[in-house]
């Protein structure tokens, strides 16, 4: 997942550290979830689709808009919690009945400072 930062001005990250940054505190879990009907026209869409094989894209666009969603609902509880980013950041989904799909957006919110620059042991006289 590559680093996004909407104008929450929180930074999301899939790796377990922020390259530059120190993490300062772990303030917990942070998420967003969403969850999205599919109406008659997608499934009507989507049947005829079917039909003739290969990618649904009302389904790719749908499912798409939904992760975006997700993270930003992360984002948004992140800053609620006092984070400037999260850490660890991943997506899950699920099928809730027949036509609906949940989109689940988590990872550790943090609190990260920039990492001081190493003091060298060498001295210059």
């Amino acid at each position: 997942m590559a680093e996004s930062a909407p104008p929450s001005g929180v930074t999301v990250v899939s790796a377990p550290y922020l390259p530059g940054m120190r993490i300062e505190r772990v303030l917990g879990m942070t998420w967003g979830t969403v969850v999205r009907a599919r109406g008659i026209g997608y499934q009507v869409v989507a049947g005829l689709r079917s039909l003739a094989g290969g990618e649904i894209d009302e389904y790719t666009d749908m499912l798409n808009t939904a992760r975006r969603h997700a993270l930003e609902r992360m984002q948004a509880h992140a800053a609620a919690m006092g984070a400037n980013a999260v850490i660890g950041a991943a997506f899950d989904s699920s099928e809730l009945g027949q036509n609906m799909s949940e989109v689940l957006a988590y990872g550790t919110a943090v609190v990260a400072v920039p990492e001081e620059a190493a003091t060298s042991p060498v001295r210059l006289a």
